[in-house]
């Protein structure tokens, strides 16, 4: 079934369903950002302590996304999609009544097992039902209300930490799963890719070990001047790597084919994504503490700091992917992170005792400007540089690139920039890790003006 339409009472009960379910995944991965500072003093953590409950989730969801949009393909998208809701409802349960950081450390990784089989579903659903003259305005549809979840999670989590309790950014998400879960069984068509393919056993575990490993390694490395267990960690982490290299290209049926990477748009697209998407993360995980710990504001006004990027992506989002179809992706995609370096190099200029109307909205405005112009068309493109079959896995690959790029900036940025401490004073760093993240992004767009053409 690829027939359903954007403006149909079903399609807009399709793009409902996809978006509750990887919104709560995505308002989880931002959300938290806001109630590190609680979390800390709750459990007495360090700055380390705080980047293991950021960092455990997207490692698992980092490392399983690629086998979560396998699955999809061969068992159901649909399917795979409910059983990450009702996987995810659980360990967010689980986070929400830690008695200590590490069960909430340890939650927080099944949580990112579970996100891992609902993210690439959700998009993967979209691709694969809506005719193809709408999928643009589909996709920017999702993607504008996913990324608001992103947005908004900072202002939400700040509202409940400050009124209630940390504990119920995670609680939150229950009734929520429980609405995206009678949408989608009630109003998604089941749809699969080649139903004759088999479990690819040994690309599944190459490629767990192997992201899982490296990034573990990644993470722990830099922090503890890289004792023996990381760097036999990064070692079985590249095999495995390897491995899963030669696994895919000698299998009749593999997990990843790799023939997906002969198209330079799907490669160009993924390494955009990478740089871009690692700076985002970043960015949103860094402003939230600087506003808290260097600013003075509370969790609420760190969270409404960045409520207009979620009132620009909600207004303009669908609108951009329909601009992109109309013009071609190739302009958006390389003006889109032009603007966002800009919002960021004008944020190393935040400062203790500056308003926030005069040094704080004004690059969240231009940040939220070069998201609305590069979301939607990023992601159109990318999956349509795949076949049908291959939409489960082509989105599984481009969340994935885009979560472990979340995961290693997160892990990495802060110690480049000098930033440490136990959740003390980022004045000094903050600055320095905006450049760094407008670099990334200028290195984004560079990439995405050699490797899109339009028409292609």
């Amino acid at each position: 079934m690829s027939d359903l339409r954007f403006d149909s009472t079903q399609g807009k009960r399709v793009i409902a369903a996809a978006v509750l379910g990887s919104g709560i995944a995505f308002l989880d991965g931002s959300v938290v950002n806001t109630a590190l500072p609680s979390i800390q003093k709750t459990f007495d953590s360090n700055l380390a302590g705080q980047q293991w409950v950021v960092t455990g989730y997207l490692l698992t969801l980092g490392s399983l996304l690629v086998v979560g949009g396998s699955l999809g393909d061969l068992f159901g998208r649909r399917r795979m999609f409910v059983f990450g809701l009702i996987g995810f409802s659980f360990t967010s349960l689980l986070c929400g009544l830690a008695w200590s950081l590490p069960i909430l450390v340890i939650a927080r990784i099944l949580q990112g097992a579970s996100a891992a089989l609902l993210v690439p579903g959700s998009l993967a659903m979209l691709s694969s039902v809506f005719h193809p003259d709408d999928r643009a305005r589909a996709i920017g549809a999702w993607s504008g209300l996913s990324t608001i979840s992103t947005a908004i999670g900072p202002f939400l989590g700040g509202w409940l930490i400050d009124s209630v309790s940390w504990r119920f950014v995670f609680l939150i998400n229950l009734p929520l799963a429980a609405a995206a879960i009678y949408t989608a069984q009630r109003f998604v068509p089941e749809t699969r890719g080649d139903e004759n393919r088999k479990i690819d056993a040994p690309g599944i575990v190459s490629l767990s070990v192997g992201l899982g490993a490296l990034v573990y390694a990644l993470i722990e490395g830099p922090d503890r001047d890289w004792p023996a267990a990381t760097v036999v960690a990064a070692v079985v982490g590249v095999c495995a790597l390897i491995m899963f290299i030669v696994v895919e290209a000698r299998s009749s049926a593999p997990m990843v084919p790799l023939s997906l990477f002969r198209s330079r748009r799907f490669s160009g697209t993924n390494a955009a994504t990478f740089v871009i998407w690692g700076a985002i993360g970043s960015v949103f995980f860094l402003l939230t503490l600087h506003l808290q710990n260097d600013l003075g504001y509370s969790a609420l006004e760190a969270g409404a700091a960045t409520l207009p990027v979620t009132a620009l992506m909600l207004l303009f989002s669908a609108k951009s992917g329909a601009v992109a179809q109309r013009i071609g992706p190739r302009l958006p995609m390389t003006l889109g992170p032009i603007v966002i370096a800009v919002g960021f190099i004008w944020m190393a200029r935040i400062e203790p005792g500056q308003s926030y109307l005069a040094s704080v909205l004004p690059p969240v405005l231009v940040f939220g400007t070069g998201l609305v112009v590069v979301v939607a068309p990023l992601t159109a493109t990318v999956l349509a540089a795949v076949e049908d079959r291959y939409a489960g896995i082509g989105s599984a690959i481009n969340n994935a690139v885009a979560r472990v790029a979340n995961l290693l900036a997160i892990a990495v940025l802060p110690a480049l920039a000098g930033i440490a401490g136990a959740g003390g004073s980022l004045t000094k760093g903050f600055g320095k890790a905006m450049f760094i993240c407008a670099a990334m992004t200028l290195i984004g767009s560079l990439i995405c003006f050699v490797t899109v053409r339009n028409g292609e």
